[in-house]
């Protein structure tokens, strides 16, 4: 029996255009109580990374395959096929490279090859929403003779940063060092993701440091209930959605509010399972608050660090939204100046 392990060298999130290494290990147990033990065999090891894309159909009218394309070698259990037997469609893949041939591992022993891709930045990102699934994996496929292939799949995540391009050229070092040449591959991916990661935290750090103050007045037939204002639009994963409202040149009272920070899903119109189809909301934050007699409050709404960027595909597009919904009191009621109590009848009205 041989054991096989993989472990990813950087984490498991990556930009696209970042190189992906991994560590595959296998090894030739001894069990402890055993008086004699023989030598494994393997043929071959090979690896290869894959986009799993999966839409749900109640929401998603996906065309029919095209015909004339079946593979009956694929189907086969001797042929290396990463995507096999999972959920959906493979959209993206890279090439596979061969790890080693002919492997022979005496009791007790190990090896450790290394497995280096780089990731493709036409891709979507890892995405999990009600409509469809974006899911990146790397497959490791090994196989003995005459027998069929194991497969050993890493799931990863990938985020796309729009504007940056992992293929670009970046600007040689002029400064002149000794260096190895034995090493010059490893250093120049090592080099270029260090680049990479400067380029997309310098894009980030610009386009979310402009701050612009947005005012939304909230009204009903009643008049102006509250003003709302947000310092800026564009945030990155992790930060903090910070927001203030104010009641005091408000005409309605207000009882209480309540902000969703959602994720909005809407598939493209050419694939969408009925005309007019709503798109669909996922909450990550809520705040709520009784503001009855406040002049001014604020709240905030953190990121999740979980959550994918906004995106757009063929298929779907994805980005983040907020809700504010405020409860005011009925319009039969006379004006409140005093809270009224669970009992009283209310209305409940989303702005």
């Amino acid at each position: 029996m041989i054991e096989v392990s993989a472990s990813l060298a950087r984490g498991s999130v990556f930009l696209a255009g970042e190189a992906l290494e991994c560590l595959v290990t296998l090894r030739n147990p001894l069990p402890p109580d055993a008086t004699s033990a023989s030598s494994e065999m393997l043929a071959w090891a090979s690896a290869q990374i894959h986009c799993q894309f999966h839409a749900s159909e109640s929401r998603v009218a996906l065309p029919p395959p095209e015909e004339g394309r079946h593979d009956v070698q694929a189907e086969k259990e001797t042929v290396f096929v990463p995507n096999r037997g999972e959920r959906g469609q493979c959209i993206l893949s890279t090439p596979p490279k061969i790890l080693f041939c002919d492997l022979r591992l005496d009791p007790g022993e190990s090896k450790t090859y290394s497995y280096c891709e780089t990731l493709p930045v036409d891709g979507p990102p890892s995405f999990r929403g009600q409509a469809v699934k974006y899911v990146y994996k790397l497959t490791i496929g090994c196989q003995r003779v005459n027998s069929p292939i194991k497969l050993l799949r890493v799931p990863f995540c990938v985020l796309v940063l729009h504007g940056l391009k992992g293929d670009q050229p970046f600007p040689q070092d002029e400064a002149v060092a000794p260096s190895n040449p034995f090493l010059e591959d490893e250093e120049g991916i090592l080099k270029r993701d260090s680049q990479l990661a400067d380029l997309a935290s310098e894009l980030l750090m610009v386009a979310t440091s402009r701050r612009s103050l947005h005012l939304y007045n909230i009204s009903n037939a009643g008049g102006k209930v509250a003003s709302f204002c947000i310092f800026k639009t564009v945030y990155k994963i992790g930060e903090d959605v910070i927001g203030t409202f104010s009641f005091s040149e408000g005409d309605v009272p207000c009882l209480q509010y309540l902000v969703s920070l959602q994720t909005e899903e809407r598939v493209q119109e050419a694939f969408q399972r009925r005309r007019g189809q709503p798109a669909s909301y996922t909450t990550h934050a809520r705040h709520q608050e009784s503001c009855l007699h406040t002049a001014r409050t604020s709240f905030s709404l953190p990121i999740p660090l979980s959550s994918t960027p906004g995106f757009s595909t063929n298929i779907v597009s994805s980005c983040r939204s907020w809700e504010a919904m405020t409860l005011l009191p009925s319009e039969k009621s006379p004006p409140c100046n005093h809270w009224p109590g669970p009992g009283a009848h209310k209305e409940h009205k989303p702005m």
